[in-house]
């Protein structure tokens, strides 16, 4: 059973919805457990159905600071929301990645999810290559936001990064990325660079923003107005704008319950590997 479903959901004339549910709480944590190892690539694996749960490596220092990503800390209030918000966000990251590589192909190549939560860049990014020919045939740029505000981090965060990838104000970071993932196609670094040409196409890219939202939002009107001015990015198609939602109450709640039974997962896999 999968973790996570996605459900394509009406938005409007210029934007393809996506609706995400949690299908299976613990099977979902101990896949975050596994990415929070720093082995997302091993975690593909498992989401794949070609190795059992668990993780490839085992060391106590790993678990160690596996576990103290799903901590909250600080020593004032505003600590512990900077050290909360951080947290919930590496989280919801981890969401939408298992998410996208649910569905994605043998070729698809994607950026591993920041384990790091002073990482700065892009939130995501897919690469899919041509099933026999090294030739990239699309790209999909990511932007994960858990939030109890969607709208204004959509508006005031999302779209202007989007506007700026497609306003060409970010290719260095694209094309470095790009070119890091087709070479994992087996491309050696040369012909990977020449490959990774198409990602500064628009023809060839797809923006998908994807926000924690109240159950509230659960209707195409409502997904209309958190989406409203999505087809500002011209000159591409609906399907190139997409919009993903994951409907949460209690968002902070959910979250921490979510962190402790991955650190349940964590302590389990340690119990059995080390």
């Amino acid at each position: 059973m999968a973790a996570l479903t996605s459900t394509t959901v009406e938005v409007d004339d210029d934007v393809t919805g996506l609706q995400w549910a949690v299908n299976d709480f613990e099977e979902l944590a101990k896949l975050i457990a596994v990415i929070a190892l720093g082995q997302a690539q091993h975690a593909v694996r498992i989401i794949d159905a070609l190795e059992p749960h668990g993780p490839a490596l085992s060391d106590e220092e790993l678990f160690r600071a596996a576990r103290g990503q799903m901590l909250i800390r600080g020593q004032t209030d505003a600590q512990k929301e900077v050290s909360r918000y951080h947290r919930d966000g590496f989280l919801f990251e981890c969401i939408s990645w298992i998410v996208a590589r649910q569905s994605s192909s043998s070729r698809t190549f994607m950026k591993d999810p920041h384990i790091a939560s002073t990482t700065q860049g892009l939130d995501g990014l897919a690469i899919e290559m041509d099933p026999t020919e090294p030739v990239m045939v699309g790209a999909t740029i990511f932007e994960d936001k858990c939030t109890e505000n969607p709208r204004k981090k959509f508006k005031g965060e999302v779209l202007v990064t989007f506007g700026e990838h497609h306003a060409s104000k970010r290719m260095r970071d694209l094309v470095a990325n790009a070119v890091s993932l087709i070479r994992e196609s087996g491309l050696n670094g040369t012909e990977a660079t020449k490959a990774a040409a198409r990602v500064l196409d628009k023809s060839f890219r797809t923006y998908r923003a994807a926000l924690t939202v109240g159950a509230e939002v659960s209707t195409a009107t409502r997904r209309e107005k958190l989406f409203k001015g999505y087809n500002g990015l011209a000159d591409i198609t609906k399907d190139q704008r997409i919009g993903a939602t994951l409907i949460v109450s209690e968002l902070r709640v959910w979250f921490q319950e979510l962190a402790e039974e991955v650190i349940k997962a964590l302590k389990q896999f340690e119990a059995d590997h080390v």
